[in-house]
């Protein structure tokens, strides 16, 4: 079996072709069960922690597992919320083929799926990026985006100063402009696009704010207590989701505002499945101010691991 250090992963997968996988797995045939998701006491945080089962199958080749725990308060640990390991198997014999770290893969499968729907739901000549949220997912989001639009500019808010100043110094090297910012609501208003990761349960991204031709991209709130955009973001937006099947449900970024009438489910335009397969072409107009909201799906991470593995068999550490 092949062992995956963090660094061998991120050398094996590069932005363009890991969204290419990504795109190809959203329209093959994988079978993904409904994951499993339990929420359980963390008597020392005074805060749940949460247990996730991920499987996932192709058409003969492969069996993946992702086993992660998402503990809220890692930060006040300089850890990342989300610990784990995904284990990649052959499907005909069973035998586990590949194993790896589930914070990096799920970084980067994560940061590759907003690339993935932005090529699809923001403006083409979107340059200007915000970044919500200072944990670990912050420099993989930045690449990736910049990976699928002409990014120079990119202003990062978190509510420690100190931990948006180290995302910024995380990414420093390239040819962006970066920047600390203090001012959320400002922030919010000079972006193309606006990504948010965080585990924040009142809303960040307020509607009122949000100028034409936007494109929101939520990846934080996992759970359907937690939100980062309010009801009027959802009014003056067009809404899309990585699946059908999860983000309805398990987040309150639309758990929410579908429970107490401000959408429905109808509402919702399309999923990655009907983007990528060309049954909905995605954005309309410059204009258009477009909401996605993904949760994370097993199909994800099966790509992502496929492809490592094509990529390191024989030339592995």
């Amino acid at each position: 079996m092949i062992r995956l250090s963090n660094d061998r992963l991120l050398e094996l997968l590069d932005y363009p072709s890991l969204v290419k996988a990504l795109e190809e797995a959203f329209q093959a045939e994988i079978t993904v069960p409904m994951r499993h998701h339990h929420d359980y006491p963390n008597p020392k945080e005074g805060i749940d922690s949460t247990l996730l089962l991920m499987p996932a199958w192709d058409d003969g080749q492969f069996v993946g597992l992702k086993i992660v725990t998402i503990s809220p308060n890692n930060s006040a640990y300089d850890l990342p919320s989300i610990q784990g390991s995904y284990t990649l198997f052959d499907l005909p014999t069973g035998q586990s083929i590949l194993e790896m770290d589930a914070k990096v893969l799920t970084n980067l499968r994560t940061a590759a799926t907003s690339a993935l729907a932005s090529q699809y739901l923001s403006r083409a000549d979107s340059r200007h990026l915000l970044i919500i949220g200072t944990g670990s997912l912050a420099p993989f989001l930045i690449a990736a985006h910049a990976s699928k639009r002409p990014i120079e500019k990119v202003s990062i808010w978190g509510r420690d100063i100190k931990k948006a100043e180290r995302v910024l110094a995380a990414v420093e090297g390239n040819s962006l402009s970066l920047e600390v910012v203090t001012d959320l609501n400002e922030a919010i208003q000079k972006a193309d696009i606006i990504s948010a990761a965080t585990m924040s349960v009142n809303p960040l991204i307020h509607g009122r704010f949000l100028q034409a031709g936007q494109h929101l991209d939520l990846v934080g709130s996992y759970k359907s207590d937690m939100r980062e955009a309010d009801d009027e973001a959802i009014r003056r937006s067009t809404l899309f989701v990585d699946t059908l099947q999860g983000a309805p449900k398990e987040s309150g970024d639309l758990a929410i505002p579908i429970k107490t009438g401000i959408c429905t489910i109808e509402d919702i335009q399309a999923d990655l499945f009907a983007l990528c397969s060309g049954q909905h072409s995605g954005r309309n107009n410059t204009e258009e101010i477009t909401y996605f909201k993904s949760v994370g799906h097993a199909l994800e991470d099966l790509a992502a691991a496929k492809l490592a593995y094509e990529r390191s068999e024989g030339n592995s550490n």
